[in-house]
């Protein structure tokens, strides 16, 4: 039987402060029950002014670590999906590389946003499947509240802080581990979901970058019509190129985006709500450490075990989307 990329174990990382629909009242124009008939959220963790993408980032990653009785000098590779990292350069997982102690570890961020964690352990999982390396630290973080128009009651109410880690070790002759994915594209939607200032194109050290958004932008009613498509039609793919179909289907932890689009998804493949993990009521959507985050308290609650067939799904800025088939 080939080389797996299993999982070994997983940790994960919020923020102390939660922030209420309650609270958001008072901050825009808005209501609790809009906020949860249009989304599903009721709270979500805020970063403090001190706390970071690697903050957290470290915290879940050391978490997993201890839980699999590994010590940072063993990791070979960490690799970090976040697009809301301590700064441009350098990456955020060099950061957690240093802040964990893991010095012979590579280390490295994928810029996927929202699906980030699946992108992230598709590449630990090729890297260790390949022989290149025998285990990987995978990392979904974002801060996404630090980059939130808490004037704009369509996009703030969304967000959350957040982070999940898994540690990835190369086995054979296992039937656990992740057993597939798909990872698709279209950047001709890239102008439905971005932060324009500080890249290459609106420096902040260019006066002509004053007026130009420092806030995320998301086109609510396009990005929720990709979404609701995405999701399923990735779903779908990847269990399609694993040979499986949703009977297959032990568990289902999707991007915890809006909940809606989840339901519409999981109609879509016919799972029962037994089957299909949601805590966007707690943590709204934290991006890369949406699905994570959702592994990590699945299996606190016992619903997901060892052997079990886990379906993940993510869909973000890009746009871009993908799904992970998972053996746990």
């Amino acid at each position: 039987m080939s080389r797996r990329a299993v999982v070994q174990s997983i940790g994960h990382s919020v923020p102390e402060r939660v922030l209420t629909n309650k609270e958001i009242e008072s901050i825009v124009d808005t209501t609790d029950e809009w906020i949860v008939q249009r989304t599903g959220i009721r709270e979500r963790r805020i970063c403090s002014e001190s706390e970071t993408a690697s903050t957290l980032a470290a915290r879940a990653s050391a978490e997993a670590l201890e839980r699999a009785g590994a010590s940072p000098e063993e990791v070979q590779l960490v690799i970090c999906g976040t697009v809301t990292g301590d700064m441009n350069f350098p990456s955020t997982a060099c950061l957690v590389q240093n802040k964990i102690g893991a010095k012979s570890a590579g280390a490295f961020d994928v810029g996927a946003a929202c699906a980030g964690f699946i992108h992230a352990a598709a590449i630990g999982s090729a890297f260790i499947e390949s022989g290149q390396f025998d285990n990987a630290l995978v990392i979904g973080v974002d801060v996404l509240t630090k980059f939130a128009d808490w004037t704009d009651r369509s996009t703030c109410v969304l967000f959350g802080d957040g982070a999940g880690a898994v540690y990835l070790k190369g086995e054979s002759n296992s039937d656990r581990g992740l057993i597939g994915t798909v990872l698709m594209a279209d950047g001709a939607g890239a102008q439905h979901i971005d932060l324009e200032f500080g890249g290459s194109r609106y420096p902040a050290s260019d006066p002509r970058s004053e007026n130009v958004r420092r806030h995320v932008y998301m086109a609510g009613r396009e990005v929720y019509r990709f979404a609701v498509n995405a999701m399923g039609d990735a779903c779908c793919r990847v269990l399609a190129k694993a040979g499986l179909s949703t009977e297959h289907v032990d568990l289902f932890v999707p991007h915890q985006a809006n909940l809606r689009i989840i339901e519409s998804a999981a109609e879509r493949l016919n799972l029962p709500p037994a089957k299909v993990f949601l805590n966007v009521q707690k943590y709204g959507n934290t991006s890369a450490g949406s699905i994570p985050l959702g592994l990590y308290e699945a299996e606190a609650e016992g619903r997901l075990k060892k052997g079990m067939t886990v379906l993940t799904v993510g869909f973000g800025a890009g746009l871009v989307w993908g799904a992970n088939v998972i053996r746990w």
